[in-house]
């Protein structure tokens, strides 16, 4: 049976952003170390801060940003909303991941085994 998509619209990329905005700020993070992970420039970022710019299915930067939004509830949900820990998580050497998560989230691949990492760790609890 095939599903229905539900076409994005842009209060879909406004919500998406304001979440990505805000995550980054729980998580300590700047706009200028928030711009790789995204895809765009630091420029991009404060327009999308500002709402000024509304991000859109149609670009990667949507797709990294679902996925950044997806790391921070994982890890929220893992650390019970405890900001602190969430960012002593992040700043952290994780043997598993092989690095700190927050030197691998500027690339994509990085940004995906981190999310993937929390997922099954989701899983597990």
């Amino acid at each position: 049976m095939p599903t229905a998509r539900i076409a994005a619209t842009p209060a879909h990329g406004r919500t998406l952003a304001k979440a990505t905005i805000r995550a980054a700020e729980l998580l300590g993070l700047t706009q200028a170390e928030l711009a790789p992970i995204l895809g765009v420039s630091r420029a991009t970022v404060s327009r999308i801060a500002s709402g000024e710019h509304v991000l859109a299915p149609e670009q990667k930067s949507w797709e990294l940003a679902a996925l950044f939004v997806r790391l921070f509830r994982s890890l929220d949900a893992l650390v019970g909303s405890n900001e602190t820990q969430s960012r002593t998580w992040l700043d952290s050497e994780n043997l598993a991941l092989g690095g700190v998560p927050r030197k691998l989230i500027p690339r994509a691949e990085g940004l995906v085994r981190v999310v993937q990492y929390l997922d099954a760790a989701r899983g597990r609890n």
